[in-house]
């Protein structure tokens, strides 16, 4: 069963768009989430401590990267990071650190969370990840996984709340709490094209496996639909006209969309293993 949490956000200046810190009831670990700019003056203590820290970039294109790192003083670090984007030693630009500090930290254990973070958010493959090396052989005890292990779930609830869903996969495992459309499984079949997918909290996630029309109709589609169609044929999401990964639609049409190059009603045309449409699903929920 699934419990509530308390989160006490505190936003040090202010202002949303400056330094906030997050913490969990009951928890020694805590998140700073800080604007590059305003690294270099910041004078906290918690930041120079010994922790784990997200830097969030976004390319032109629209495309979201992290680098994921680990330091025994944070802020040192991240101010090496500006002074080698200065000198041009790194190419990406971050503009938002989100920091974890907690009790005891070392570097056998911030190097263990740093690989379990690299790991997990590969896995659900919302941001590119550009961390390319991480320690894999950090000997610990089973205690002190144990430990590290329950700051990871702690660490994924509060990233989140933060806004950035890094280390959340599309598809989350059901829970008691999840209503009747996050229960069922909808599916597709029109033409060569075969799918299943489910509503979520975020929008409609098509199912890795399914199949894609190859003829995109320009004039039917939006010019974003098109462009998102053209994007996923070109960075691997789809080959071979078959997904490669979950993917997540802002809507059940804007999925229905790109599967079938089409406009379409999503709502009428994803259905139910007895054959009822979305529509009616969502009305008998009202």
């Amino acid at each position: 069963m699934a419990y509530g949490k308390s989160i006490e956000l505190f936003l040090v200046n202010g202002s949303p768009d400056s330094i906030i810190t997050a913490e969990l009831s009951n928890w020694n670990g805590k998140a700073i989430k800080i604007p590059r700019i305003d690294v270099p003056s910041c004078t906290r203590n918690d930041i120079m401590q010994a922790g784990v820290y997200f830097l969030f970039c976004k390319e032109d294109d629209g495309t979201e990267a992290v680098y994921i790192g680990e330091a025994e003083n944070v802020k040192e670090r991240l101010v090496q990071h500006i002074r080698d984007y200065q000198a041009e030693k790194e190419k990406y630009y971050w503009t938002t650190a989100v920091i974890f500090v907690g009790r005891d930290l070392n570097k056998a254990l911030i190097r263990y969370l740093e690989n379990r973070f690299v790991e997990i958010a590969r896995n659900c493959k919302r941001y590119e990840v550009l961390t390319k090396n991480t320690y894999r052989n950090t000997v610990m005890k089973e205690s002190q996984i144990a430990v590290m292990e329950e700051f990871i779930d702690n660490v994924k609830i509060l990233i989140s709340a933060l806004g950035y869903k890094v280390l959340e996969a599309v598809l989350n495992t059901p829970t008691q709490n999840d209503s009747l459309l996050d229960d069922e499984m909808l599916s597709i079949e029109i033409g060569n094209v075969k799918a299943n997918g489910k509503v979520t909290t975020e929008g409609f996630v098509v199912l890795k496996g399914a199949t894609v029309n190859e003829k995109t109709s320009d004039k039917s589609l939006t010019a974003g639909a098109v462009k998102l169609r053209e994007k996923y044929f070109q960075d691997g999401h789809v080959k071979d006209l078959v997904l490669t990964d979950d993917i997540l639609f802002s809507s059940s049409s804007a999925a229905a969309d790109f599967l079938l190059g089409y406009s379409v009603s999503g709502p009428r045309t994803w259905k139910t293993t007895d054959g009822r449409a979305l529509k009616d699903l969502e009305a008998s929920t009202v």
